[in-house]
């Protein structure tokens, strides 16, 4: 199973000190979190795409590019590539120039976004969003598999004998995922082309993604990709730590008090209740998260949120330190002493995918 660390790249005040990062600070701290995710040995550093403020991730490949180059096994994703808003020309490139970059260590994740107004920003209409999120992504799928393409839609101007550059590194296009909070469109799209499902369940209860899931599932296994238990399926969620739960509560509460997307609503412990957030001791991390099994069914990847909400860089090190050291290994045992043996243990990854190209 891929453990590892997502960011938002949220530029937020401290609300204990009042501090707010300049963009450059912020910047090298995502940096900064993405070389010690590979210290600690997780798998998989993923940004945001955002094109407002208060975020700054608006060139995820050229972040992954940099980071591409400092790290060595670290698999470099999105948190999301918003295919409604991005020429999938465009997307199709720069990904496989960062395959190549890379050594193959890329995937990305496809989505829509958060934000309304990003729409006519780059001359879209929010009203088209799926209809932009499945067509875009039939264009990217045949960039990345077909060395010529001829190519009319509703969206971008038509394709005549268009040959995207660089190819795919091997001819093995990146692994796609498509996430989603809401949209059962989305989740038929990932089933349809045999994609994984991210549900990145940060905020709302599990059953709302019970259901989401529930449905890629069918769907994937309907369209002759393997069981429904096979499917390829990511979780998100946050936690914060210390050795005891007592302190963690405390020096978490005024971060999630005060945090933009979640603050002045729910209590702290109504939403931890409610929502994956886990806030207490490692093993109080642990036991939670391996309940995800049990909502979900087995799955291949776990992404943590940990940088969010105004945390500074120190506190954010040593959290995913716990992660890496304390919670990770103990989490990747349970998980692979409960899973089925016909059931995939991971993502694919570039190198599992050339070896099934061979086979």
């Amino acid at each position: 199973m891929q453990f590892g660390i997502f960011t938002v790249g949220d530029v937020t005040r401290d609300p204990t000190t009042g501090s707010v990062p300049s963009e450059a600070e912020r910047i090298k701290a995502m940096v900064a979190i993405a070389d010690r995710a590979e210290e600690v040995g997780l798998d998989v550093f993923a940004t945001g795409e955002h094109h407002n403020p208060p975020f700054v991730p608006s060139s995820p490949t050229t972040m992954l590019g940099y980071i591409a180059a400092r790290t060595e096994r670290l698999i470099l994703s999105t948190a999301t590539t918003l295919i409604t808003t991005n020429d999938p020309v465009k997307i199709a490139e720069d990904f496989a120039m960062l395959q190549h970059l890379a050594g193959g260590r890329v995937d990305l994740m496809m989505g829509r976004g958060n934000t309304a107004p990003v729409y006519p920003w780059f001359g879209k209409d929010i009203r088209d969003g799926i209809d932009l999120a499945i067509e875009n992504y039939h264009l990217l799928h045949r960039l990345w598999r077909e060395d010529v393409v001829d190519w009319e839609g509703r969206f971008r101007t038509p394709l005549q004998s268009f040959t995207s550059t660089p190819r795919p590194l091997d001819d093995v296009p990146p692994f796609v995922w498509h996430g989603s909070i809401r949209s059962p469109e989305i989740a038929e799209q990932a089933a349809y082309y045999g994609d994984g499902f991210f549900a990145n369940h940060i905020f709302w209860p599990k059953e709302h993604f019970q259901r989401l899931i529930g449905l890629y599932r069918r769907r994937y296994e309907h369209y002759g990709h393997g069981s429904a238990d096979q499917a390829i399926v990511g979780l998100g969620g946050q936690v914060f730590m210390r050795k005891n739960s007592q302190d963690a509560v405390g020096e978490f509460r005024p971060y999630f008090d005060n945090a933009p997307v979640y603050g002045h609503g729910p209590s702290l412990e109504e939403f931890t209740a409610e929502t994956p957030l886990t806030v207490g001791s490692p093993q109080q991390v642990i036991d939670k998260t391996l309940t995800f099994r049990d909502s979900f069914g087995d799955y291949q990847r776990q992404l943590f949120l940990m940088d969010h909400a105004g945390l500074p860089l120190k506190t954010v090190l040593e959290q995913i330190d716990m992660l890496g050291e304390e919670v990770v290994p103990v989490l990747r045992k349970e998980f692979e002493a409960l899973r089925p043996a016909h059931v995939p243990a991971t993502a694919p990854t570039h190198a599992s995918r050339i070896t099934e190209e061979v086979r």
